[in-house]
């Protein structure tokens, strides 16, 4: 069996969801709606006592892709039939918009207990049709391609085709067979390394926002994460030869990732600017979309912004912002029904004359102590890039298969999605972005 250093894949983790461990920030235990959550190099014909011990139910409904059922979906429905009536719902290249959650509220009208098997998208699905009608399910995680697992949100695009992270509920429990995982294709796993890497730019940004502008800051989702992270960048290599345990450290960073929204109530730690590229993508792109997973584009992004920052930082003089510039007219052209809901984000934070003139004065005062607080964060852009290279993951715009136009549209418009602010709004209203943009694509 592989184990980490501590002996079970689920040490820590075990401890935040059992009440055992304390916030060193605030002296409280976390909060988690997750009963268990189980990572082993097998869980072959554990099934039926997996599922069983969470009381859901009776009669199970196991909820698969074709691929995902191939996979695992196939076995979990077979073992579970010890247990009662098993119907099984195979979804065909579903997507995590409404017309699918409708789709699937059909389905399940009647389902007992809901068995999810896959990674995003099944696992949203599920997530947000049972949250809906208040029944509690389960997940079977067949790659570690994202850290939505373990989060009580669920990422759903609207009618509108904005994609939005929609309250929802966590599972009651998450299970990880890492044999499985490991055999998934590998750019799955690269996937949720990409969507790992960007530990250090959110932190960058979300520890900038907090010191300009007075926004929360809270260290322990990083703090639960950071031993693991460095194990997990030690093996990044590996996860392209499917190796269980460099797969085992991967879904360790990721559900951790999660587990940190329980001691914060918010992704911040996990998601900024470089979600937010990724959200542009997949909202905007329409048929210029690459067809990319989310977290791959994010592991693309995340260097672009580790880029930016860099850059920034290492200037001695600190930028200079004007009032936001905000073309509503242009933003309708791009976002069509979604532009109203992401002007509204957009003015929470844009500056007029006398918020402009106070940022610089803060962040004039600020600067040097900043750069400084900042690179503590920062991986080199070097060696971010040599681990997600190493993964076979896509490193650059043009490898991601997104057109230049639509890559450098995403980096100079992303930020008017959402009420967070980031790198790319001071580059932006310091009449940098657009430069920097072009370099990228």
């Amino acid at each position: 069996m592989t184990k980490p250093a501590s002996g079970s894949w689920t040490g820590l983790i075990d401890e935040i969801l059992d009440g055992r461990w304390t916030s060193p920030e605030t002296g409280k235990k976390a909060v988690v709606p997750y009963e268990r959550i189980v990572i082993e190099d097998s869980l072959d014909g554990r099934a039926a006592e997996l599922v069983g011990a969470l009381n859901l139910g009776k009669r199970f409904t196991v909820v698969a892709d074709g691929a995902t059922y191939d996979a695992l979906g196939e076995r979990v429905a077979r073992e579970l039939k010890s247990l009662g009536p098993v119907e099984t719902v195979v979804l065909d290249h579903p997507h995590a918009d409404m017309a699918n959650v409708e789709s699937l509220t059909g389905k399940l009208a009647g389902a007992e207990a809901v068995v999810a098997v896959g990674s995003g998208t099944v696992n949203d699905l599920c997530k947000f049709v049972t949250g809906r009608t208040d029944r509690r399910y389960c997940v079977f995680g067949t790659a570690g391609s994202m850290n939505g697992y373990t989060s009580t949100t669920a990422s759903i695009t609207l009618e509108s085709g904005l994609k939005v992270s929609l309250p929802s509920h966590g599972p009651s429990g998450f299970f990880v067979d890492l044999g499985v995982s490991a055999a998934a294709p590998t750019y799955l796993s690269a996937a949720g390394f990409g969507d790992c890497l960007c530990r250090s730019v959110a932190q960058i940004d979300w520890w900038m926002s907090h010191r300009l502008l007075g926004t929360d800051y809270h260290s322990v989702p990083f703090l639960i994460q950071e031993k693991d992270e460095a194990e997990l960048n030690k093996r990044a290599a590996k996860l392209a030869e499917h190796d269980v345990e460099a797969n085992g450290y991967l879904y360790r960073v990721l559900t951790l990732c999660g587990l940190g929204v329980s001691f914060t109530g918010v992704s911040n730690h996990g998601s900024m600017g470089e979600h937010q590229i990724s959200h542009y993508i997949d909202c905007f792109a329409g048929d210029r979309h690459p067809g990319t997973l989310h977290g791959t584009q994010v592991g693309v992004a995340s260097l672009t912004m580790a880029r930016l920052q860099q850059k920034m930082l290492s200037e001695e003089k600190p930028p200079v912002v004007k009032p936001t510039k905000i073309d509503a007219a242009d933003m309708e052209r791009r976002m069509g029904a979604s532009a109203a809901q992401c002007l509204e984000e957009l003015q929470k934070k844009a500056f007029d004359e006398r918020g402009a003139a106070a940022f610089n004065e803060r962040l004039q005062e600020l600067w040097p102590q900043l750069r400084q607080e900042l690179k503590a964060f920062m991986l080199p852009v070097d060696e971010m890039v040599g681990l997600l290279k190493s993964t076979g993951g896509p490193t650059t715009a043009a490898e991601l298969g997104a057109s230049p136009d639509l890559y450098r549209e995403a980096v100079v418009h992303c930020r008017e999605m959402r009420n967070r602010f980031s790198f790319l709004d001071i580059a932006a209203d310091a009449g940098m972005l657009e430069d920097f943009a072009r370099g990228e694509a």
